[in-house]
């Protein structure tokens, strides 16, 4: 059966939109009950409302929304809507992502995912958020490490990408760190605060992934 191209995009608000091109089979057979991933410190797991408060601990600081897609969260009930809008895509089986969980505690830190995925040219982009309280362990790039595991074994992927504001120095690490090259900067193409910023884009192709396993 031929894949016709998906494309998903995440808009400001957070809300993933769906340009449908042809079959939406090969979504719902990866997302039709997103499977559990565990690494050495974190399970990587479906978002349930039982999150609400450890989301909204970080999802309303200002430092952790200047560096994603989405305002800080102002109120209890902007993470009840966020969370509520990601159950309805579990629910549709449509692309939606992991949430970022510690072994030791249960504690529930941030969120990782595919927030693109074209399924005809098989290439995605992973986006997170992690809390501000987690950063500088390593955490993220554990996470980012499995997901992509994932995306070239389970998806079949051949690219995988990922985007920072340039002054993102951390997040760049993380992409790094897990064999992602530097492909260019977007300049300006980022607006945060009425700024706009540029973005460094980095990628890894499958086969560059697979020398890593070497």
């Amino acid at each position: 059966m031929k894949l016709e191209e998906v494309l998903f995009e995440v808009t400001s608000n957070n809300l993933i939109q769906i340009r449908i091109g042809g079959n939406q089979m090969h979504i719902e057979q990866i997302y039709g009950d997103l499977p559990i991933l565990k690494t050495d410190r974190l399970i990587l797991r479906k978002i349930t409302l039982e999150d609400l408060d450890d989301m909204f601990e970080y999802a309303s600081d200002e430092e952790v929304a200047q560096y994603v897609t989405w305002p800080a969260h102002k109120t209890i009930s902007d993470t009840k809507n966020f969370i509520e809008n990601i159950l309805d895509k579990y629910q549709k089986k449509q692309n939606a992502p992991w949430g970022i969980e510690l072994k030791d505690n249960g504690k529930f830190v941030g969120t990782i995912g595919f927030i693109s995925w074209q399924t005809k040219s098989n290439c995605a982009e992973i986006g997170y958020a992690l809390s501000k309280k987690y950063w500088g362990k390593g955490l993220v790039t554990e996470a980012t490490k499995e997901i992509m595991t994932f995306g070239f074994n389970k998806m079949d992927l051949v690219r995988i990408q990922a985007k920072c504001i340039s002054d993102n120095i951390a997040s760049s690490k993380v992409m790094k760190k897990n064999g992602m090259v530097l492909e260019g900067t977007m300049r300006q193409s980022f607006l945060c605060d009425k700024v706009y910023k540029d973005m460094d884009l980095y990628a890894i192709l499958k086969e560059e992934y697979k020398l890593t396993k070497l």
